[in-house]
Parts: structure tokens; sequence; C-alpha cells
């Protein structure tokens, strides 16, 4: 009894800040600004289908990226003494210790067209150098503003939540498993192949949860290093409870369908997933 009173206080916190945001949420997505039931919420969605491509799009390519990334990255630190896993966590997690709005406003100061990147090639001599060879007259490149930089700020800061999950899995691999793979002929490439990345395939497809989801959702980026034009879900929403467009009936229901897609996503990564471990293939 004792036990149960522990978890009191979860439960009403559940209640409180996770299930009655929920109930709210289906209630409006169900009901009309008249307060009748209706499914005309879900019908006017069909609008705002390329929010929900753009959305998808982007969040699958910054995971790509934080796989190529991350996946390497992970692996090498596997290998290095606890000093150099030390720092390396340390710089992995420092911007995760800022703001998020701070280190986007950062980036918007470095893609700009006269921030520190383009001053820095400039200053080189790369555009000269393109000029010369291309015949061109350019003097910066145009990366603020665009999807590649909306995709590059969620790879920012995403990437260690892809770093973290991997790095722990493949840091847990028996030793032995990969002498007996070496002993019986096995060279570098046939283990990793065949015994390193089944086994950390639960660290990636947990990596891969713990990056597009978050991803899919964001609203922030798209506004300040997209400009604005390219509108993703996180956006719409917003737009929906606080913007001009104010219909919180319409956003609920966005929401929902939101939540259910990344449910099955999740769900899809689980079955997948399964076991604590992968298995070697020898």
């Amino acid at each position: 009894m004792r036990n149960k009173a522990l978890a009191v206080p979860y439960v009403v916190w559940m209640a409180i800040f996770v299930i009655a945001p929920l109930v709210l949420i289906v209630a409006y997505a169900f009901t009309a600004k008249s307060g009748g039931v209706t499914l005309d919420n879900f019908s006017n969605m069909g609008q705002y289908l390329p929010a929900f491509q753009h959305s998808f799009v982007l969040a699958g390519a910054a995971t790509l990226i934080c796989i190529l990334i991350g996946y390497p990255l992970a692996y090498f630190l596997s290998k290095e003494s606890l000093m150099v896993r030390k720092v390396a966590m340390m710089l992995i997690m420092l911007p995760m210790w800022m703001n998020f709005l701070l280190r986007t406003y950062a980036w918007m100061s470095l893609l700009d067209d006269n921030g520190l990147i383009n001053q820095a090639l400039g200053s080189l001599g790369v555009f000269q150098w393109i000029n010369g060879v291309f015949g061109t007259n350019i003097s910066y490149i145009h990366m603020i503003n665009t999807r590649g930089a909306i995709v590059l700020g969620m790879v920012y800061n995403f990437l260690p939540f892809m770093i973290m999950p991997v790095f722990s899995v493949i840091d847990k691999i028996d030793p032995k498993v990969i002498e007996a793979a070496q002993d019986l002929g096995a060279d570098s490439m046939m283990v990793f192949r065949k015994v390193v990345f089944p086994l950390s395939l639960p660290g990636v497809l947990s990596g891969v949860t713990m990056v597009f989801i978050p991803a899919v959702s964001t609203f922030a980026l798209s506004r300040l290093l997209g400009g604005g034009k390219t509108l993703l879900l996180g956006d719409l929403i917003e737009m929906q409870f606080l913007g001009n467009a104010y219909n919180p009936h319409l956003g609920s229901a966005i929401a929902l369908v939101m939540m259910v897609i990344v449910l099955l996503c999740m769900a899809i990564m689980n079955r997948f997933g399964e076991g604590d471990e992968g298995v070697a293939v020898l």
C-alpha cells in the first residue's frame, strides 16, 4: 500500500498535464465552433496536405543525416579511451545546455548572406576561385531561408539523440562475441556487417524514434531558418491556436492526426526493435 502511495504524485501529474490536454484535444477535434459534433475539422485538413508532406520529408532527411553522422561517431567513440569518451560526450551535449532559440539564432547569424560562413569563405578566396573557374560572379552562398537550413537546424538540435542510444548499445556489445567472429576467420568489415551492426540495430531504431518524432513536430525552425517559406505541421498547429487564423478545433484535429501517425511510426519501430539486443549473423 505504501508503494502505491508513492505513485500518487505521478498519477496526479499525468492526469493534469497529460490526460486532460489529450481529452481537450480530442473534444475540440470532433466538435465545431457552434458546439455540435462534426467531422468537418478532418475533412478541411486536405488543404494542408503539403504541410504534412514537408514535415515528414524534412524530418526523414534530418533523421537519415543524423544516422550517417551519428553512427560512425558513436562507433568511433566506443573504441576510444574513457577520457576521450568523457570529453566527446561533453562536447556533444554542450549545445543542449543552451536554450533552443539561442542555438537557432546563432545559426541564423552563421547562415546569413553576410554571416560568418560566407565571410570566412570570402576571406579564404573560395568565391574568387569559383568565379575564376566557372566564370560566375558570386560573392556569397545563399543558405538562410531555405529548406536545407531547416534540415541543418533539425540535425544540429537532434543529433545527440541519435548518438547517445547508438553509443550505449555498441559499448555494451560483449568483446568475446567479436573475438569469436575473428577466431572464425572474419575480417574487420565482416565483423562489422555480421556482428556489430546487427547487435546495434536496437540503438539505431531508438535513435531514429528520438530524432524523427521531435523533428516532424518542430515549429520554430521553419520560421527562423526557413523564413516562413515552408509551412510545417508545428507551425500550422501554432497558427490555429495563436495566429490570426484562430481555429483551435482545426488545430486539434491536425494535432490528433499527427499523434496517430507518430504512434504508428513508434509501433513500427518497436516491432522491428523487439528484444533488448539484436542478433548477430555469423
